[in-house]
This record gives structure tokens, C-alpha cells and sequence, in this order.
């Protein structure tokens, strides 16, 4: 899959894991493995760039003697999932075109 595409993919599905409530790294790798390949090299920028962006914050918090990184979903993260939903009707109808469907 083209790298830009599937960054773009990756970003919606990080979010669409933390609508279902907070989660940390590895967990998140988990959970969107199984529909997409992601590693923590990956991962981890990806969460910068949302929390960045506004889309999540974050936390820290003990578990088992360490520290772990939570992450939460904000309400702009949750506004980005109803975008690309929105604008998934668009890529239908663009790959219908290329699969040479009518339209």
C-alpha cells in the first residue's frame, strides 16, 4: 500500500481503537494489527503527530511498579473519524471509476 495512504489510514484507526476508551502503546499495537500492519517505530510518531495535532492527550500512570502513557481521544480526534467517514464515500465512488464501474 502507497505510504502516504496508509499513513492516513493508520491515523483514523489509532483513533478509532481510543474511541473505545484509553489505551496505551503496545495495547494500541495490538488492536490495530489486526486489520492493519503497525509496528512502534511506526506507532509512536503517529501518536505525536495526533496528539500534536489536537486529536488525543495524554496521561501517565503507574501499572505494575512502571510508568505507562496513556492515551485519550479528544473530542477534535473524534470529529477526524466523522470526517473520513464522510469522506469515504468519495474514495468508493473514485475506485469504482479506476475499477472501470459506472459511476
Amino acid at each position: 500500500m502507497d505510504i502516504q495512504r496508509k499513513k492516513g489510514l493508520l491515523d483514523v484507526c489509532v483513533l478509532a481503537v481510543l474511541r473505545r476508551g484509553p489505551s496505551y502503546g503496545y495495547k494500541i499495537i495490538g488492536e490495530v494489527s489486526s486489520c492493519i500492519e503497525v509496528s512502534e517505530s511506526t506507532l509512536y510518531p503517529i501518536l505525536k503527530r495526533l496528539e500534536t495535532n489536537g486529536y488525543v492527550t495524554t496521561d501517565t500512570q503507574e501499572h505494575g511498579g512502571r510508568i505507562r502513557r496513556y492515551f485519550y481521544i479528544t473530542d477534535a480526534g473524534q470529529e477526524r473519524i466523522d470526517a473520513f467517514l464522510d469522506e469515504w464515500d468519495e474514495v468508493k465512488r473514485i475506485y469504482a471509476f479506476i475499477k472501470g464501474e459506472e459511476v
